[in-house]
């Protein structure tokens, strides 16, 4: 029986909503909505509905585990997971999966980035729920695309032909595109924005980055004997600063032919700029 982790990385500073989010105190650490829970906690009880069982493990920075203790405090502090410095989304992946690994070898895994707006928790469950279940018996990748509401310029692409309610395999992703490119992509169909929500089990996403992240993969061997001990700290501060700095879509995602996508048809905002807020708050933010 593979039991459900659920990731969450927190440790970008929110710089397109500056001066609301601050290096010292970013916008996963806030309440940008107005509703009395920032957006980590959303994030957290949004994954609830999906496993009320499962292990939850939030990657930071150093500089920032205190935010995690007061927002999120049921996480154990063996599972918060402090990265010296920031070096994209595949070191601190591999980083949180050797960790769980270690643990639990049958694990089945889910990625998400901490301030995602997502108003219908029980939609996202089952969608959720039907990619956990796809990863638990295979070795495959699966990614979450949202229904592109308009030719959006801020956001990755994923090309999925085909997709309406099942799982379909990916033909490629796309970096943000102009908007003439974004039109295209909504006028021919089968292209979705990239949420940034990956589904995997622990045995597929270490084959994965041993094959086409092998020098990030030899770091974490190097700090696997340290893990759980009281060394771990000073090692990591050694050797994480040595990881390729690489983002897992381009040091993953592109070169896998593994990777499938679920459509998520629910609303989904990344709350990546003023008038996404603005747009679900109907306020001006101060």
């Amino acid at each position: 029986m593979k039991h459900n982790h659920i990731v969450i990385m927190a440790g970008g500073v929110g710089s397109r909503l500056y001066p609301v989010s601050t290096p010292e105190h970013p916008k996963q650490f806030l309440d940008l909505l107005g509703c009395g829970k920032t957006l980590i906690q959303l994030t957290y009880e949004r994954f609830l509905h999906v496993d009320p069982q499962a292990q939850f493990w939030v990657v930071t920075s150093g500089r920032y585990t205190h935010f995690i203790r007061e927002q999120l405090p049921d996480i154990p502090e063996e599972q918060i997971l402090a990265e010296p410095e920031a070096r994209n989304t595949a070191p601190c992946i591999a980083y949180a999966c050797w960790k769980i690994r270690r643990k639990d070898p049958q694990a089945n895994i889910v990625v998400t980035p901490a301030d995602a707006y997502v108003p219908d928790c029980e939609a996202f469950a089952a969608t959720m729920q039907q990619a956990l279940d796809f990863t638990a018996s295979r070795p495959a990748i699966v990614c979450v695309g949202i229904q592109p509401a308009s030719p959006h310029t801020g956001y990755g692409y994923i090309h999925a032909p085909g997709a309406s309610d099942g799982i379909v395999k990916v033909e490629a992703f796309k970096e943000k595109p102009a908007l003439e490119v974004a039109e295209r992509y909504l006028a021919d169909g089968g292209y979705f924005w990239n949420a940034g929500i990956f589904v995997w089990n622990i045995e597929t996403i270490e084959a994965e980055l041993r094959a086409h992240a092998p020098q990030i993969c030899g770091v974490m061997d190097e700090l696997a004997p340290a893990l759980y001990t009281p060394v771990e700290e000073d090692e990591l501060a050694r050797l994480f600063p040595t990881c390729e700095k690489i983002s897992i879509d381009y040091a993953v995602m592109e070169k896998s032919d593994d990777v499938h996508m679920i459509p998520g048809h629910w609303m989904w905002s990344d709350l990546g700029s003023f008038e996404a807020i603005e747009k679900i708050t109907g306020k001006k933010l101060k």
